[in-house]
């Protein structure tokens, strides 16, 4: 009997990744059925309330060239899997299922043994229904890492830089990004609040996003000072321009507040500081007179 596409929509990704296997069949592994609990939805209502997930999982595996011996180190195994789940959606709150299917796929094809992942996730509490997403991605379409001298892909270290509005206006800031660029890692640009009236609220939650869309506002204004600079807002956007070798200025409002265990409050050093040991800087490097957080995970230099 033919499967017709409408047949292969509906079935288990195993079923897809069986139709869509080309030559000799890759190993599979898959994982069904996996519930868990999350923060998750773009809609106001969604906020703050948990929903239940459901996950079915299908990875293609490299044949292990080497007899098994019956030891777990030798293949991709399940917990892999589930912890990818769980380390993604303790990332950061996200709004999309499409998001955070591309970021579980991405960390799964991170394992050398996997070559293609087949991913659905369903919202089982919206409705008498499941809503979900569904996507296959293969190693070939992760995002290229850099090369090092070993001819090994390596992560991407970014530098991270705090400028203050001297900084900023300075007539010297391209000699200093020159500079900066020279240290090798790929630069990351934070700013502080311009010094320019904002509405002030007497409401700490939308004072805080105030003062976050303010510093957007600087962000901006140092982009247009050198044309090196491109002002991204999502760890994906990060990510991406790092791996071209964009300099790139930080636009704070949507990581901070989308967040799981995010930094507190809004003052721009601080929120530097946090993005730094998010990123796994090499060093945060902090220009002006400003107080920095004690405690700091990553190596902080003044300018």
């Amino acid at each position: 009997m033919t499967t017709t596409d409408t047949e292969l929509a509906f079935a288990h990704p195993e079923a897809r990744a069986e139709a869509s296997a080309v030559g000799n069949p890759r190993d599979r592994i898959s994982l069904r059925d996996h519930l868990v609990e999350a923060d998750i939805g773009a809609f106001q209502q969604e906020r703050g309330h948990k929903q239940r997930l459901r996950f079915n999982v299908v990875v293609e595996v490299r044949p292990v060239a080497e007899p098994l011996e019956d030891d777990v180190d030798r293949i991709l195994s399940y917990d892999r899997i589930t912890e990818s789940i769980a380390t993604e959606l303790a990332a950061e709150r996200l709004n999309l299922l499409e998001t955070l299917a591309e970021r579980v796929a991405d960390r799964i094809l991170a394992e050398p043994a996997a070559m293609r992942a087949f991913i659905r996730i369903e919202k089982l509490d919206v409705g008498p229904y499941a809503l979900g997403v569904e996507i296959v991605r293969s190693r070939a379409e992760r995002p290229v890492q850099r090369t090092g001298a070993d001819g090994l892909e390596a992560a991407v270290h970014p530098l991270v830089v705090y400028l203050d509005n001297d900084a900023i206006a300075a007539p010297d800031l391209s000699a200093r990004l020159d500079t900066l660029q020279a240290e090798g890692p790929p630069l990351i640009l934070t700013v502080g609040l311009p010094d320019l009236p904002r509405p002030m609220t007497g409401h700490r939650p939308t004072q805080r996003r105030i003062d976050l869309l303010a510093m957007e506002q600087n962000a901006w204004a140092l982009a247009a000072r050198d044309d090196r600079c491109v002002v991204v807002a999502t760890r994906t956007e990060i990510d991406w321009a790092m791996k071209r070798g964009q300099t790139v200025v930080w636009a704070p409002s949507k990581l901070v507040l989308d967040a799981v265990d995010g930094p507190q409050g809004s003052a721009p050093v601080t929120l530097a500081l946090w993005l730094a040991e998010t990123m796994s800087a090499t060093a945060l490097i902090v220009h002006g007179e400003v107080a920095v957080p004690a405690g700091s995970r990553v190596q902080v230099r003044r300018a």
